[in-house]
């Protein structure tokens, strides 16, 4: 510690994580090890499909592609941590590299929450508008609604840490998580948050609600699209694309499984809508929603997202046998 006026402001934090237990800790880095490598796995398998396999070169799974790549370093910026602080007796971070964590959690989440929201409008151009749908969604419009995903979580993530940046930490130095979130590092300041938290509760609700909000919209007006098609069959077909976006189930029969299916999709994005937004929005308290919330969307969110929007998706299980196929014949 070092003097600031009258009060030793610290040098680093210790992260508390998920038990004080070393055989719990011991099996929690199995299973999060085992998660971790489930995600790198499952998403990289992910990217080199949609960048080999030619069938694959349209919109959705572009959006597809980057959201993997999204996933991947969403998760490297949390679990390698968490692995390292449940092997180490010595859980400490420095202050400097809490607040980069801060900033890469919060900036990786933003765009995710964003590229979620172009997933879905996507969706809903390829429903409403199937006759000019490659129009539309053509490859200029893609990438610019992507950079712009990335360009506006960043900014978000950037006025946020610059507000931050402001705070001293001073006595106290246990962080009640096993990451460094901005709503963690409240208590621990010696100094006005006002800032801060307005700051956080604005980007917040604009940044995260916003896209939610945009989410629905498109789902919505999916919805009526669908609703309006006269014959069953065309019915039948606009929900199974509308299931390749949502559920990864391709083809599916019977208005009734169509909604359960759409209901399954809206589910998860609540899930990791819900819990971003809780973690963010709730005050810090020590309570173990607040691992639970931060765990759904930082570690399992990443894992699932390969087998909810493309694993299980009749093209891309073509894809995946057609590429392994090619190698296992390639050694043979």
């Amino acid at each position: 510690m070092f003097a600031m006026g009258n009060y030793s402001v610290v040098p680093e934090f210790i992260l508390l994580g998920l038990s004080e237990d070393t055989q719990i800790q011991a099996l929690l880095f199995v299973l999060f090890l085992v998660i971790y490598l489930l995600t790198m796995v499952g998403n990289l398998v992910m990217l080199l499909i949609v960048r080999i396999d030619s069938h694959l070169h349209t919109p959705m799974y572009f959006f597809l592609g980057h959201l993997s790549f999204l996933d991947l370093c969403h998760s490297s910026v949390t679990v390698p941590k968490l692995l390292e602080n449940l092997l180490s007796e010595k859980k400490t971070i420095s202050v400097d590299g809490c607040l980069v964590q801060v900033f890469f959690v919060f900036a990786t989440g933003g765009t995710e929450s964003c590229l979620l929201a172009v997933m879905a409008y996507d969706r809903y151009v390829a429903i409403s508008s199937p006759l000019l749908y490659g129009q539309v969604m053509n490859r200029q419009l893609c990438v610019g609604l992507v950079w712009g995903s990335w360009g506006v979580a960043f900014l978000d993530a950037f006025i946020n840490i610059l507000v931050a940046l402001g705070l001293d930490f001073c006595e106290a130095q246990n962080i009640h998580h096993f990451i460094c979130e901005l709503p963690s590092l409240y208590p621990l300041s010696c100094s006005d948050v006002s800032a801060s938290f307005t700051t956080l509760l604005c980007s917040s609700l604009l940044h995260f609600i916003g896209n939610f909000l945009l989410i629905c919209f498109s789902y919505i007006r999916i919805l009526f699209t669908i609703l309006g098609i006269s014959s069953t069959s065309g019915r039948s077909k606009a929900f199974s694309t509308c299931s390749s976006h949502l559920t990864a189930v391709t083809f599916f029969y019977g208005r009734s499984k169509a909604f359960s299916t759409c209901s399954s999709h809206l589910t998860v994005v609540l899930l990791y809508f819900g819990s971003a937004c809780l973690r963010y929005l709730m005050p810090a308290s020590g309570s173990p929603l607040e691992l639970i919330f931060s765990l759904q969307y930082s570690v399992i969110t990443p894992m699932l997202n390969p087998l909810i929007y493309s694993l299980k998706n009749k093209e891309v299980k073509t894809a995946v046998r057609k590429m392994f196929g090619k190698y296992c014949h390639h050694y043979k």
